[in-house]
C-alpha cells in the first residue's frame, strides 16, 4: 500500500523501508478505527487484507500491528527480545525510551489528516518546528474607491491600505495516563489501542478549542443596526437569504455555506408551511436539508464535554453562514511534534507507569474573511 506520511515521520523512519511500512500499517489500522468507531456517514481507506491478500479482521490486523510494533521497538532500541525473557528487557531504559518515541510518531502521523477532517470546514492546520512563532498576514478586504473626476482635476482622494498581522504562541497542553510496560510488551495490553485512543483524545481537546474560539467570535458580530447586521435573532428562510447574501457580496463572490449541529439544522426549513416529505426523503434520512435558498448545509460533528458526565460542547442555538473559499476564520497552529516522558518501571509501588504526553497547539481567529450567526 502507499499512504502518505509526514516529513518528520519519513525523517523518523531514516531510509528503513521496514519502519516506513509499519507507519502505513499503523494509518491503515487507524483509518479503519477511526470508520468503526466515528460518524456512520465517515468511512476512510483501509484494507481488508493482510500482506499476503488473505482477509484479515481488525482484531488480527491489531494484533499483527503490535508484534510489528514489538519488532521495531527492538531495532530502536538496539536489543534482541528473543536473548532473554522480556520481563529483564522492560527495565532496560533504551527500550522505554524506544516505545514511546514510536509512540509520539505514531500519533504525529495521522494526527493532521485527522484534526483537518473533524474542524476543516471552518479552519485551517498549522504546523511547524519546535520554537516557531505563527505569524498571519491579514490583507484588507476593501476594494479602493473609484470617485467621479475630471479634466482639469489631477488626483483623487488618495487611499492606501496596509496588512494587519497576527501572531499565535502555542501553548503546551498535557495528558497524563498510567500504562504497564510490563503488559504491554507482553501482549497483554494493545499499545496500538492506546495509542489510538490517545491520538482521539489529543484530537477531541484541539477541536474543543477551536469551536471555542469559532464561537465566541461569531457572538461577537454586530447585531444592529438591521441594515448591516451580521447577526440576527430567530430563524427563517429569508434570514438565510438575507445574510448568505451578504457574506457572499464581502466575500468576492465566494459560495456560503451554513453550518451547525444536527440538531441546529433540523431546524432548517422552507417558510412556507406547506411542505410534504416521506420516510425516503433526506430530511428524514440525515436530519435536516442539504441546501436552502441556494445555500448548502454542513453538519459540525457534536464534541463530548468530559467535564460533565454526557455533557457536549456545541451549542445547538445556533447556525453560522460562512464563505470558506476565501480564508478559513479560524487557525489551528501545531508547534513541534508530540512529546512524552514515562516513570521508571519500578517508581510506583503499584508497578505501573505515568505516561505524560506533551502537544503544543493554539486556535485563534485570524482573517479578513465575513462570516453570519442566526440566533435559533
Amino acid at each position: 500500500m502507499t499512504i502518505k506520511l509526514p516529513s518528520t515521520v519519513i525523517n523518523f523512519a531514516a531510509g528503513d523501508q521496514s519502519r516506513v511500512h509499519f507507519f502505513e500499517e499503523f494509518k491503515d489500522y487507524w483509518n479503519q478505527y477511526r470508520t468503526e468507531n466515528g460518524p456512520k456517514d465517515k468511512h476512510y481507506a483501509f484494507s481488508t487484507v493482510d500482506a499476503e491478500n488473505k482477509p484479515i479482521t481488525f482484531s488480527e490486523k491489531e494484533a499483527l500491528l503490535n508484534a510489528h510494533l514489538k519488532r521495531e521497538i527492538g531495532k530502536l532500541a538496539g536489543v534482541d527480545f528473543s536473548t532473554m525473557p522480556m520481563e529483564q528487557w522492560v527495565t532496560n531504559p533504551q527500550v522505554k525510551w524506544a516505545t514511546f518515541a514510536f509512540v509520539d510518531q505514531m500519533i504525529d502521523s495521522v494526527l493532521p489528516d485527522t484534526i483537518i477532517d473533524s474542524i476543516g470546514a471552518f479552519s485551517d492546520v498549522r504546523t511547524g518546528d519546535f520554537g516557531s512563532t505563527f505569524v498571519f498576514d491579514v490583507k484588507p478586504r476593501d476594494l479602493f474607491q473609484v470617485s467621479g473626476a475630471g479634466f482639469g482635476m489631477r488626483t483623487a482622494e488618495v487611499r492606501k491600505q496596509y496588512d494587519g498581522q497576527v501572531t499565535v504562541n502555542p501553548v503546551m497542553h498535557q495528558m497524563a495516563v498510567g500504562v504497564n510496560l510490563y503488559r504491554v510488551l507482553t501482549g497483554q495490553e494493545s499499545l496500538a489501542w492506546f495509542i489510538a485512543k490517545a491520538i482521539k483524545s489529543i484530537e477531541t481537546a484541539m477541536a474543543r478549542e477551536v469551536y471555542d474560539v469559532f464561537a465566541a467570535a461569531m457572538l461577537n458580530l454586530s447585531a444592529t443596526p438591521v441594515a448591516t447586521a451580521l447577526q440576527v435573532s430567530g430563524y427563517s428562510q429569508d434570514a438565510v437569504a438575507y445574510l448568505s447574501q451578504r457574506v457572499q457580496a464581502w466575500s468576492g463572490g465566494s459560495t456560503p455555506l451554513m453550518l451547525g449541529t444536527k440538531r441546529a439544522l433540523g431546524k432548517v426549513f422552507p417558510d412556507d408551511a406547506n411542505y410534504r416529505y416521506d420516510v425516503e426523503s433526506e430530511f428524514v434520512k440525515i436530519g435536516y436539508m442539504r441546501q436552502i435558498s441556494g445555500v448548502s448545509t454542513y453538519e459540525l460533528p457534536q464534541v463530548a464535554d468530559w467535564s460533565s458526565p454526557f455533557a457536549t460542547v456545541l451549542s445547538d442555538s445556533y447556525l453560522y453562514i460562512i464563505a470558506p473559499g476565501t480564508d478559513k476564520l479560524v487557525k489551528l497552529c501545531i508547534e513541534g511534534g508530540t512529546m512524552s516522558n514515562t516513570t521508571d518501571t519500578f517508581a510506583q509501588a503499584t508497578l505501573t507507569q505515568d505516561t505524560n504526553i506533551w502537544k503544543k497547539f493554539k486556535a485563534a481567529v485570524v482573517t479578513s474573511s465575513v462570516a453570519a450567526v442566526i440566533d435559533l
